[in-house]
């Protein structure tokens, strides 16, 4: 069975690919959905009269945000199961 301190420097590599994994999902879909809010605002006549900069920003970043936890909680769980799984030694 794995000490605490094996457990618990596994639980913080598993945090961190996490993190590392949601920041990229995140920069990709921020450009993803600047490209096309900012490009409509400037070019669909119903956007460029309902959108201002702070209605493009929160659309942008709740796609951003979004895109942060949903990889990074997917990347955690994935990589606990597979530990669980590895580090499995018997009763």
């Amino acid at each position: 069975m794995a000490s605490f301190d094996q457990k618990l420097a596994m639980a913080k590599r598993c945090s961190h690919e996490g993190a590392v994994a949601g920041a990229k999902a995140a920069v990709v879909a921020t450009i993803a959905t600047a490209i096309p809010t900012v490009a409509s605002a400037r070019m669909v006549p119903w956007a460029r009269a309902h959108l201002n900069h702070t209605a493009q920003a929160l659309i942008i970043s709740t796609a951003a945000g979004a895109a942060y936890f949903i990889v990074a909680d997917k990347t955690v769980l994935k990589t606990a199961r597979r530990n669980s799984f590895n580090n499995t030694n018997g009763p």
